[in-house]
């Protein structure tokens, strides 16, 4: 049974929820009654510990969806119910969607309509000094957990008062009951939309929205990364996605800067640490990752893992090295040169090609931290070395601090032998310093094409150059 709510929710009244389960067709309008019918197919399967039911036998009778409990009776609850609760975010997605005809719709398919997430566990509430018990349903769990936030007793006479959060472990306050209900959800993981196509769940609507626009065709999307040349079909959308380029975080063991605590992570795993968790059973090898153990699992296959691309080039391998090896002695001339030097022009048909001219030629050197050189690809086709990094002002203020002693006595000049140029960009919400890569050799010419595409960068992000 539901928790008791002191308000009546409006959104019961505006939904068709249909019972997928089995050849039910039967059809609510409102989610207590609901979910009492589900329960009702529940107790008809005796499914209660220790009862008649097989979990080798029988799987989730919901429409599409093929789930197989081998776990518990209370696992098996937790799965049925979450299809109770992600039917009715789909009906509320299905409406966003008639009230927003101009969005378009999911083009990924049905395939996924029904497939809910893993639950391990009951839903627990960790609202303090609440005895209420942990609950299968998460309809009940949401709704009790949102009680919390409606039951606030806020004087409204003083507007100024701020709803302290309850939750274990949590200071945050907010001017606000509705406030704090959405706060909530960041403690409960609640979604309150779904799209009604492929069955996905969101924590609000604008991220719905978002996954129907990325859907869009290319002549959609018109607002395009000046930095990695990807297309987003809003300013939003590029906007966030320009924050995955902007490094936050300095490595500690050397100089590299990172986006993201993950890539940290990632970057002092391969970089820093001798550890090969990832062991082949066959021999002694044994790696950092999944990925590479699987390629190295290719080479004790009888079969060829690798074929060559080329018309009637029959060339197979169980090595990776050894297709690459045939690509470059076999097929080099086949190649169009689409790696170009961006200080001389000359086209080479490999990046690493690329690499060795740019260090030898021009005396290039590797970006601070940095694996390798990267590049881009060029509206006219041709891929070029990536001149611009992307730092936040916090963490180009702890590489000044930590900048020796010796560099800063030089003067300005110093500073721009391994970057080339600065600029501040302020942003609506993000602040970033964009940091040029090449080395000290480059011409004027070079460094004025790299301030415009840094203005470039800033008018399409509707940003200030200071």
């Amino acid at each position: 049974m539901p928790p008791a709510s002191k308000r009546t929710r409006k959104e019961d009244s505006l939904l068709e929820l249909a019972c997928e389960w089995g050849s039910c067709q039967d059809s609510f309008d409102r989610m207590q009654e609901f979910c009492e019918h589900v329960e009702g197919h529940l107790k008809a399967l005796d499914i209660e510990d220790g009862g008649n039911y097989s979990f080798e036998e029988h799987s989730c009778l919901w429409k599409d969806c093929g789930f197989c409990s081998v776990e518990s009776a209370e696992e098996f609850k937790r799965h049925v119910y979450f299809h109770c609760y992600h039917t009715k975010l789909k009906q509320w997605g299905q409406g966003v969607l008639k009230g927003q005809p101009s969005i378009g719709t999911c083009t990924i398919g049905l395939h996924n309509r029904n497939i809910v997430p893993d639950i391990t566990d009951n839903f627990i509430c960790q609202w303090e000094q609440c005895e209420q018990p942990s609950l299968a349903n998460p309809e009940w769990f949401y709704r009790h957990v949102e009680m919390h936030s409606m039951c606030m007793d806020v004087p409204s006479a003083d507007k100024e008062l701020l709803v302290r959060c309850g939750w274990k472990d949590c200071e945050a306050t907010f001017k606000g009951r509705f406030k704090l209900r959405e706060h909530l959800r960041s403690h409960t993981g609640e979604k309150v939309v779904a799209c009604p196509i492929c069955g996905g769940m969101f924590a609000n609507n604008t991220k719905f929205f978002d996954h129907i626009r990325r859907q869009t065709t290319i002549e959609g999307q018109r607002f395009q990364c000046s930095h990695c040349s990807k297309r987003f079909a809003t300013e939003r959308l590029l906007r966030d996605h320009m924050r995955n380029h902007v490094n936050h975080y300095k490595c500690p063991l050397c100089d590299m800067t990172c986006p993201s605590p993950s890539s940290l992570r990632n970057h002092i795993k391969f970089r820093h640490s001798n550890e090969k968790p990832y062991s082949c059973e066959y021999c002694e090898y044994s790696c950092k990752n999944l990925i590479d153990l699987r390629k190295h699992l290719d080479t004790h296959s009888t079969e060829p893992a690798y074929r060559c691309d080329f018309n009637n080039c029959d060339y197979t391998t169980r090595s990776l090295h050894s297709i690459k090896n045939h690509y470059k002695k076999v097929h080099e001339g086949d190649f169009v040169a689409r790696y170009k030097c961006h200080v001389c022009e000359q086209c080479f048909t490999r990046g690493n090609n690329l690499t060795a001219h740019l260090r030898k030629k021009h005396q290039f050197k590797w970006p601070p931290g940095h694996p390798r050189f990267r590049y881009r690809e060029h509206e006219d086709g041709f891929m070029r070395l990536q001149l611009i990094r992307y730092e936040s002002v916090e963490l180009t203020e702890q590489l000044m601090r930590e900048r020796p002693e010796g560099h800063e006595g030089e003067g300005e000049d110093a500073a721009r032998t391994d970057i080339l140029g600065g600029v501040l960009l302020e942003g609506e919400q993000e602040e970033g310093v964009f940091y040029d890569l090449t080395g000290g050799d480059s011409s004027q010419a070079g460094e004025d094409t790299v301030i415009l595409q840094l203005q470039d960068t800033a008018q399409q992000l509707g940003m200030q150059v200071v």
